[in-house]
């Protein structure tokens, strides 16, 4: 499995999913990255109505998540988390792949990756 829903993670995208305007089967998350951010890479979660024909599809729950091939290896044992404080609210990315990651957790490195999502060496 690429990337793993904590229970509240998977609660929340769920409850979203749900409460959208147009319910599909199909609908659930895409879960990316991009390159940007202040480390190199900075992650991305969106919507989906259906998965690309390419795509990589995974279930956590009642959550389907899709995820492109070609990033795959930058979110391999990737933990999303949902915070809910005071302070931060929020989705929370936990990566083993990581070397490096910025202060507001929204981005990162990872060894020696180009920016176009190479898989580590």
């Amino acid at each position: 499995m690429t990337v793993t829903l904590t229970e509240k993670a998977e609660f929340r995208l769920r409850a979203f999913l749900q409460g959208s305007a147009d319910p599909s089967e199909d609908k659930g998350i895409r879960v990316g990255v991009d390159d940007g951010g202040c480390s190199g890479y900075q992650y991305t979660i969106d919507v989906a109505n259906k998965p690309r024909s390419t795509d990589l599809i995974e279930q956590q729950g009642r959550v389907k998540i899709y995820i492109d091939p070609e990033v795959a290896p930058l979110l391999q044992g990737v933990v999303i988390d949902f915070m809910d404080g005071l302070m931060e609210s929020g989705f929370k990315f936990s990566n083993p792949n990581a070397t490096d990651t910025c202060g507001c957790g929204k981005s990162f490195q990872a060894g020696d990756c180009t920016p176009a999502a190479a898989p580590c060496s």
